[in-house]
């Protein structure tokens, strides 16, 4: 059985603590997949790499689980997607001028990799689209 632990701690005596812990989680997630990014460009071990970026996911589970426990988002889930989704259709819209700057500074595979991002950002957001017409009622 789940117990529900939507906003637990909100109010409580330990929602500063756990807000802490939740952006430290956050900080965490951006600090190993960084480190995992500079790993593979200082050639090091492909196991440093996917070793440091395992360690970001979880630390992105966990800024999660701290936020939900003291209701740091709005419960109404589907809403949510609906908001992300568009954000996320409108990837290209708005990072697309870093890709033509950092092309312009000779940075071409930088830009690249941007380009992928946005569109797996544009995934996302047909993704969500799916998700809530499918499961939105």
């Amino acid at each position: 059985m789940n117990m529900k632990i939507y906003g637990l701690t909100k109010g409580s005596e330990m929602e500063k603590k756990i807000a802490a812990l939740a952006q430290a989680e956050a900080n965490g997630t951006k600090q190993y997949y960084a480190m995992a990014r500079l790993a593979r460009e200082q050639q090091l071990p492909q196991e440093v790499a996917d070793t440091l970026e395992r360690m970001a996911d979880q630390e992105s589970n966990h800024a999660g689980f701290y936020t939900v426990l003291n209701g740091g988002l709005p419960e109404d889930l589907f809403k949510m997607m609906e908001q992300a989704a568009k954000v996320e259709c409108s990837a290209k819209k708005g990072i697309s001028p870093l890709a033509d700057c950092l092309r312009k500074m000779g940075a071409e595979e930088a830009a690249d990799q941007v380009e992928v991002f946005i569109n797996q950002e544009l995934h996302h957001g047909e993704i969500l689209q799916e998700l809530l017409k499918k499961y939105r009622k």
